[in-house]
């Protein structure tokens, strides 16, 4: 009797501190959206400037160029209270690194001390940044945007005679240096491509969905049509919207770790959503070009992407060293078109090793795709690797070859010789993927048409009806950005009163309750199961995606496989 008289007040003590401790963080996880609100309006009352964590100075401002275009170069001038100039090593080439222009703002790659932007510092290496502005300049187009990015990296080349830059591309800004090195003036630093889709067909069945959207929604026509209702600019948000659709559970996950532990992951999350959360757009002419050459119409491996109307790029052109980093938790570029455009652009290894070249690849087993270019602590080991390696990869016979890191004391912050890397030579049919088996070149023609056909009747009445003040209305009411400024203080009434609360509980919190108590253990189970629940019902939506895909469009032709 007396034991179930001790469970039932341990469960009543339990009772109350779990009720108290939920109101609190209740409290606290309602004042850190206000906060996530009042962050992203500020941001976008100052402009959008780019989220680094690190002072610089603008070198070129591609807006001002004869064909302008909504891109900067800037120069790291100091991390800390540590002024750059007197801790570079003038022996090592400059790193330039470029962030994906995908919904997002620029400063991924430079959000913390130990980004990329960081291990390049830490190295001693001199460091720029490209940078790009919210919106678009008038008839700005991706030929326009690629010669701005080699101005960029001719005037960083100039500024260390005999040492050339090393092109850092984080997604999709890594088929952007791709294609710096494939055109017909090329390039010589080495260029490291990170998390950056080439092949865009590819990918395993059931697991990567993403390279099905295009055909889904009938091809390049449906961001003409919002491209249109913006007045010329593609909303960001849509992509962004995209990124979060693609693993419902992981959103939930998101938020419900932030609830969970309130008093240590508020600073972290209101960082990374105020990167997260900062939209920016694209031209009509820029986000067509884009899916139309790359998303539906795969060209660049194919070696049929149009620079300019004097050039294609060829990635048999390519004689500068590339690095190609990839993650098989990477749901967004897997492996397989990270790496797949290989095979396809050499045939063979010997056809490989005759044009000079020389790739090395290196794959991390679990790490996902944004970890890739913040560098947190799965990714920071393989960074300083990279660059500590790169004198070495120059040096390398032409071939193929897979970077190994062997680091005995699971420390991944350690330096070299605390743990060496390794290149092993491996054959291109090592990183053959299976071909896709489905009809994606069919879902390309059908895009084709159904673009000439939207471009024909319906884009000029849509043109016609647009003004600037129905894009900017479409701009504010995008469930992207309502979901996120309607709980500042400026939309949300009772939101100052959340902030006062918040204030109390945090100096009367004495901090998180116990991990053995019953009610934290229910609601950990609890948030396992709405996960769980989410995962099943994407895995069924992408399978039914697989099949109406396959109904719609058919099976590659044999030839293809």
């Amino acid at each position: 009797m007396g034991e179930i008289n001790d469970a039932f007040l341990r469960l009543s003590g339990d009772a109350v501190h779990y009720q108290i401790d939920f109101w609190e963080r209740s409290i606290l996880y309602w004042d850190t959206l206000r906060q996530r609100a009042d962050n992203m309006i500020a941001h976008e009352r100052a402009g959008k400037p780019p989220l680094l964590d690190f002072d610089y100075e603008m070198l070129l401002d591609a807006r001002r160029f004869d064909r302008p275009v909504s891109y900067a170069l800037l120069r790291i001038t100091r991390s800390g209270d540590a002024c750059f100039d007197r801790c570079v090593d003038p022996s090592k080439p400059p790193v330039i690194l470029l962030d994906p222009r995908a919904g997002h703002g620029p400063g991924i790659g430079g959000m913390k001390r130990d980004s990329e932007i960081g291990m390049a510092l830490h190295e001693g290496r001199p460091a720029y940044f490209v940078t790009f502005f919210p919106e678009p300049c008038p008839g700005q187009t991706l030929a326009d945007v690629l010669h701005a990015l080699r101005r960029f990296a001719e005037e960083v080349a100039e500024r260390h005679p005999g040492k050339p830059p090393v092109l850092y591309g984080n997604c999709q800004a890594g088929w952007a240096v791709a294609l710096l090195s494939a055109d017909c003036e090329g390039f010589v630093g080495p260029a490291v491509l990170n998390g950056s889709p080439l092949s865009y067909w590819a990918g395993e069945e059931g697991v990567n969905p993403m390279r099905l959207a295009g055909g889904l929604v009938g091809g390049a026509w449906l961001p003409h049509f919002l491209s249109d209702l913006g007045d010329g600019r593609f909303d960001g948000a849509w992509l962004v919207q995209n990124f979060e659709n693609l693993r419902p559970e992981a959103v939930w996950q998101k938020y419900a770790n932030l609830f969970v532990h309130i008093d240590s992951e508020r600073d972290r999350f209101l960082a990374f959503e105020r990167w997260w959360s900062g939209f920016y757009f694209l031209g009509r002419d820029e986000i067509l070009a884009i899916v139309e050459n790359l998303f539906i119409g795969n060209q660049i491996e194919r070696g049929k992407f149009r620079v300019c109307d004097c050039c294609y790029a060829d990635f048999h052109r390519i004689r500068n060293p590339l690095i190609v980093f990839a993650s098989h938790g990477d749901n967004i570029t897997p492996p397989h078109q990270a790496l797949g455009w290989i095979s396809a652009v050499y045939k063979t290894t010997e056809d490989l090793e005759r044009s000079g070249q020389r790739i090395v690849y290196l794959t991390n087993p679990h790490i996902g795709h944004l970890g890739i270019f913040v560098s947190a602590k799965v990714a920071r080991l393989e960074h300083r690797a990279i660059l500590e390696s790169l004198a070495e990869i120059e040096t390398l016979p032409a071939g193929l070859y897979e970077m190994k890191i062997h680091n005995p004391t699971g420390d991944r912050d350690c330096r070299k010789p605390q743990f060496q890397v390794s290149f092993e030579r491996r054959k291109v049919s090592d990183i053959r993927y299976p071909a896709p088996t489905l009809d994606f070149d069919f879902a390309r023609r059908v895009s084709e048409t159904n673009e000439l056909l939207y471009a024909s009747f319906v884009s000029p009445l849509i043109q016609a009806m647009a003004t600037p003040w129905s894009a900017a209305m479409l701009e504010w009411l995008h469930p992207m950005r309502t979901s996120r400024y309607l709980l500042s203080e400026e939309f949300c009434p009772w939101m100052p009163g959340i902030r006062e609360f918040a204030r109390v509980v945090e100096d009367q919190r004495s901090g998180p309750l116990p991990e053995d108590n019953f009610f934290c253990k229910m609601e950990r189970g609890w948030i396992e199961f709405v996960s769980k629940s989410l995962e099943a019902s994407h895995n069924a939506r992408d399978a039914f995606q697989e099949q109406a895909f396959a109904l719609l469009y058919g099976k590659a032709p044999p030839t293809e496989r």
